[in-house]
């Protein structure tokens, strides 16, 4: 059993001894761009890190020679794609810029099945010993019972797929805490949730992005580059974490894509929460229903039926301080 220490956070701790790391966008969109933070960091201690994400771009356009298994593809800085949304692309470009392997894994949307046996393949090509999926919000960390649970088709799928791999260390970052309000989440049963992990040892805690770090640097300057790459359609998620980690507070609108809303952006926007994968997978109600599917629609059968079925789901209530 892992032993923690305060001098040392625990989401470290338990990828000490891995040397080689995929870390993975679990929502689509523009997920992947939470873990640069933690990818920069495992770095600097000398382990080889990966980067996938499940993804909302159109990759039927890409060449079959980029394709590495059925299920994933490695985009590059000039695989063929949409030019106006195509953010595995834009970070493999900033990758490219900063001198490191300039390539992207992508997971189409699909169902648990073929996205687990995408993220077997990658596993075995890259000789993983962890996977970290990372959420940019919080509805990854939703049990099924809330009043709302956000956008959780994606992170569902992405959860339940990973899960069922064997053998290897898996964890959930989650970065962006309240930013996914706009969704309908409580996070105040987020909180709720964490505590009952904190119960199984397997809450592990969480850990500010230092502004002054090579970290926090990378983080905004991928960002950054991806606003210029994508201006039609800016990360409305990463555009408020960025926010907070410069340091900004409350109703600050960055991307007219938040126009008419009224944001709070805050210091645990930049911070990250972190679970063990397997324990977070037990709670999630509907979780097992999932197994089965082979596509997106078939995911979001499963998730409706589920919310449709439920008597008395957690009300609402605010966080009361």
């Amino acid at each position: 059993m892992t032993s923690f220490s305060l001098a040392e956070p625990p989401l470290f701790t338990r990828l000490r001894d891995a040397s080689r790391v995929l870390i993975a966008g679990a929502g689509g969109g523009f997920d992947v761009y939470g873990g640069l933070p933690l990818a920069v960091a495992l770095e600097g201690l000398g382990k080889k890190v990966y980067l996938a994400n499940l993804s909302f771009s159109d990759l039927a356009r890409t060449p079959l020679e980029d394709w590495l298994a059925p299920g994933v593809a490695a985009v590059e800085p000039e695989t063929v794609g949409n030019d106006d949304y195509f953010p595995e692309r834009s970070l493999a470009r900033w990758l490219a810029l900063t001198g490191r392997a300039p390539v992207v894994y992508a997971f189409p949307r699909s169902g648990v099945r073929p996205l687990r046996a995408a993220y077997a393949a990658l596993v075995e090509q890259l000789k993983l010993d962890a996977v970290v999926l990372v959420d940019a919000g919080t509805d990854i960390l939703l049990r099924g019972d809330e009043t709302g649970l956000g956008t959780p088709h994606e992170d569902m799928t992405s959860l339940a797929a990973v899960a069922g791999l064997d053998d290897i260390t898996r964890l959930v970052v989650s970065v962006g805490f309240g930013v996914d309000a706009y969704h309908g989440v409580c996070h105040a049963h987020v909180l709720e949730n964490l505590a009952a992990l904190q119960r199984q040892n397997a809450f592990l805690g969480g850990l500010s992005i230092p502004l002054d770090s090579q970290e926090g640097a990378a983080y905004l300057a991928a960002v950054d580059h991806s606003l210029a790459e994508t201006p039609l359609r800016p990360s409305i998620v990463h555009s408020q974490i960025a926010g907070a980690l410069r340091g900004e507070f409350g109703d600050v609108h960055t991307t007219d894509r938040t126009h008419g809303t009224e944001l709070f952006v805050n210091p645990l926007m930049a911070m990250y929460v972190a679970v063990e994968l397997p324990a977070l997978a037990r709670t999630i109600e509907y979780l097992p229903l999932l197994e089965p599917t082979e596509d997106a629609y078939q995911v979001a059968r499963v998730i409706e039926a589920h919310l449709t079925a439920r008597s008395s789901p957690r009300p609402f209530r605010p966080i009361p301080h």
